[in-house]
């Protein structure tokens, strides 16, 4: 009997969990690059109380056996990377993957992040950087000030009209990051992520190239989150949590019950 109530309080400790992840991602159904998370669950360990298998006379084993199971846990927040619809922004700073990868973003340890939002502007010093100031990799400058407009091609290669020279200028080329485990990626916020043992190395290279998707000027991809799927997943949590909730009142009743006799 006192299984059950520690049975049902780690059903009820997983729901809380797939909602707090639910609610992040409805929070986030508005941020550019955004990834929506998905809790995973599964079994604890079962106790054994007649093993399946065994010897029930010198001749015949058992067909079946007797194992309670004690619950249930998280054991990840997996991520989905499919791709966000692209949005027209009008910005010429603002750029979408169109297929895989990732942009690479310098850090202020030096070290380098990965996001697929392409909300970016310039620094004071001309240099595109992210929404919070990071630098875009390999580093791109635009440092004349005469700079009369930006263009960024599929393939990466950044070029500007400067003045009244009708030849655009090669500032550069976006390059773009993939990884053979996406999912294992470790989000930091800010819409980063950074490499870990398990996403393996990064595969860099010009967009269009080994892989990676092609970059659209003027666009941003927005979140995967489907509101419709998130609510009815909300409902459904609900209902799995208030199951769980009765499981113990149940519980508690048959307790109360068995103190009376």
């Amino acid at each position: 009997m006192i299984n059950s109530l520690h049975i049902a309080k780690t059903g009820m400790q997983a729901q809380q969990t797939q909602l707090d992840v639910i609610s992040h991602n409805l929070a986030n159904v508005q941020t550019s690059g955004f990834k929506r998370g998905n809790a995973v669950f599964e079994d604890l360990i079962y106790q054994n109380l007649r093993q399946v298998g065994a010897n029930s006379s010198e001749q015949t084993t058992l067909p079946t056996g007797l194992q309670l199971g004690l619950g249930v846990r998280t054991v990840a927040t997996a991520r989905s990377y499919a791709q966000g619809s692209l949005q027209q922004s009008g910005n010429e700073l603002d750029v979408a993957i169109n297929g895989n990868g990732f942009f690479q973003i310098e850090l202020p340890d030096g070290t380098t992040a990965y996001t697929r939002d392409g909300t970016f502007k310039l620094s004071a010093q001309g240099e595109v950087v992210t929404a919070s100031g990071y630098r875009v990799l390999p580093g791109i400058a635009v440092q004349d000030p005469a700079t009369r407009s930006i263009t960024i091609s599929a393939d990466g290669t950044v070029s500007a009209v400067v003045g009244n020279n009708p030849d655009p200028q090669a500032l550069g080329t976006l390059e773009l990051a993939t990884f053979i485990n996406p999912a294992g990626l470790e989000p930091r916020g800010q819409n980063l992520f950074s490499e870990t043992p398990a996403s393996g190395n990064p595969i860099t290279g010009a967009p269009g190239g080994q892989g990676l998707g092609t970059v659209m000027q003027g666009y941003l991809e927005q979140s995967n989150v489907n509101v419709v799927a998130e609510l009815v997943n909300m409902i459904q949590t609900q209902r799995a949590y208030e199951m769980n909730s009765k499981a113990i009142q149940t519980s508690d009743q048959m307790l109360q019950r068995l103190g009376q006799l």
